[in-house]
């Protein structure tokens, strides 16, 4: 998923990245061979810090694994169909929290 920052600053990118889609951009930096268990991933890539909603709050990628029942991943598809619910779980977990509601009511 992505959302587009205010146009204040031309720096910033045009998206920004979170859940699923941040997990995929970061898992190109990562040499993962596939099959690969979740041990293999966790090793690999469970240090990675992934926003999973536009406020930046973020989970690890073996926060994630955790919370899966997979043994292995025949390809990283196959990884990110499995963390997509975890992700979505937590986003909808943390946008319907009291403090995100009252964060909706103020204008800035």
């Amino acid at each position: 998923m992505g959302v587009r920052p205010p146009a204040d600053n031309s720096d910033e990118p045009d998206v920004i990245e979170f859940g699923i889609a941040a997990l995929d951009a970061r898992l190109s930096d990562v040499d993962i061979e596939y099959p690969a268990t979740t041990r293999e991933v966790r090793d690999a890539a469970g240090h990675i810090a992934v926003p999973f909603d536009a406020s930046g709050h973020s989970m690890t990628v073996a926060e994630a694994l955790d919370e899966t029942n997979a043994a292995e991943f025949d390809n990283e598809q196959e990884l990110l169909n499995h963390l997509h619910p975890i992700f979505e779980r937590k986003r909808e977990a943390t946008r319907n929290s009291i403090l995100s509601q009252l964060r909706a009511l103020v204008p800035f």
